[in-house]
């Protein structure tokens, strides 16, 4: 066939794919599908719409950070270094966010590392604290020896797998296809769900992928011409992400809904009427493609957040990059073998996580603010106006997750 054709024009597209692919990867985690588990179970298909929004809201604020990285060739934490001139509030600035990302990183790391090891545990009983550490140090060795291009390559491959395993999945079972589609556009908050919103928006729109997006995509991309292949880049992945979370939560909403379920693992029994033997291998191998590569992304993030913030090493050919990766990991790797719950872990990023979105997205607002820096690709008055709403409501949610896990503190 010639390259006019629809077929090479599809195939064109897709050649576009990568930074964006990182970010659906590192985002389709043990935590997410744990959760997505959860609404469905208790609330069918009526949350469906909270994925639809945190995945808009995603969407939004990649765009700027992608944009910033192939505008500049620089990230997210340089910008913010070279923002703010006076030396307090520049290092006043970079501890926190410094700080609140690495912790934060390093919690997603453990939770992400032992939720993976449940996809191999289900299936060979073998204790998810002695596999845990095994992901850890493959993820190690691919960060020590792998370069940008072949960690963006397996991180397109994962979400191509959690992709054929959820959604055909959700297929399978077969939906009310009308319901799916209330629950998707007409929003509702149930008695008693405030609380899942709140965790599947916040497993969806994570801070250290700002910094992620920025970088990668100026490691991807070296011109302002490219922004339009940035751009479907972001819808093609991150729509694909979105759609994946929301398969979990439909598949639960169709096959326990109205149980109460403690993890994924609950819906592979669920399914074994439908999909037989092949159900827990179905959910087992999404399971660890999920755990792999958030457990893969959170190192990158770190590394790429300290990096840029302190000036200190940038991408992966640099020797104190990847010594702020292997840190990271190395804390997963501790955390994850002691056997502490991944929920637990997860939970508590979640929280971080979300006290520390609304400061970095005003942040990214005000870098994107900056002629001197973007020229003609500032920020619009429409998109500044969306960003202020994301700040808003973000802030609001940060405070009800940080209210959460205190009481959640006194009471446990």
């Amino acid at each position: 066939m010639g390259e006019g054709t629809p077929w090479q024009q599809v195939k064109n597209k897709l050649r576009v794919i990568g930074p964006g692919a990182i970010i659906a990867a590192s985002f389709i985690g043990p935590g997410t599908i744990s959760t997505a588990t959860e609404a469905g179970a208790s609330f069918g298909y009526s949350l469906v719409w909270a994925i639809v929004f945190a995945v808009i809201t995603t969407m939004i604020l990649q765009e700027m950070a992608s944009r910033l990285g192939v505008v500049t060739g620089g990230g997210l934490g340089e910008a913010i270094r070279e923002q703010f001139q006076k030396p307090f509030l520049k290092y006043s600035i970079m501890s926190l966010i410094g700080f609140s990302i690495a912790l934060g990183c390093a919690a997603y790391m453990a939770g992400d590392l032992t939720g993976g090891a449940l996809g191999i545990s289900l299936l060979t009983g073998i204790p998810q604290n002695y596999i845990a550490p095994v992901i850890g140090g493959i993820i190690l060795t691919i960060g020590l020896l792998g370069t940008y291009k072949k960690l963006e390559k397996i991180f397109i491959t994962l979400v191509v797998i959690m992709s054929i395993t959820f959604i055909t999945t959700m297929i399978v079972v077969q939906p009310d296809v009308t319901e799916v589609f209330a629950g998707a556009f007409v929003p509702s908050i149930p008695a008693g769900s405030i609380v899942v919103i709140v965790a599947l928006i916040g497993t969806t729109v994570v801070p250290y992928n700002l910094f992620l997006h920025a970088s990668s995509a100026g490691e991807r991309w070296k011109d302002p011409a490219n922004l339009k292949q940035a751009r479907l880049d972001i819808i093609l992945t991150i729509g694909v992400g979105g759609l994946i979370t929301a398969a979990v939560i439909i598949t639960a909403g169709t096959v326990i809904r109205g149980y109460d379920v403690t993890g994924a693992e609950e819906l592979a029994l669920a399914l074994e009427p439908t999909l037989g033997e092949w159900a827990a291998v179905f959910i087992s191998i999404g399971l660890l493609a999920a755990g792999f590569s958030s457990a893969m992304a959170a190192p990158m993030g770190a590394a790429y957040t300290i990096g840029g913030l302190t000036g200190w090493a940038r991408g992966f050919s640099d020797k104190k990059f990847k010594i702020i990766f292997s840190v990271i990991i190395s804390i997963g790797i501790v955390t994850s073998a002691v056997g502490f719950e991944p929920l637990e872990l997860i939970l508590f990023a979640q929280a971080l996580n979300g006290l520390i979105l609304p400061i970095i997205a005003v942040f990214l607002l005000v870098v994107l603010n900056n002629k001197n820096k973007l020229g003609e690709y500032v920020n619009s008055l429409k998109l500044n106006i969306i960003g202020g709403l994301i700040v808003l409501i973000t802030s609001g949610l940060g405070i009800y997750s940080l209210i959460e896990a205190v009481m959640g503190f006194i009471e446990g």
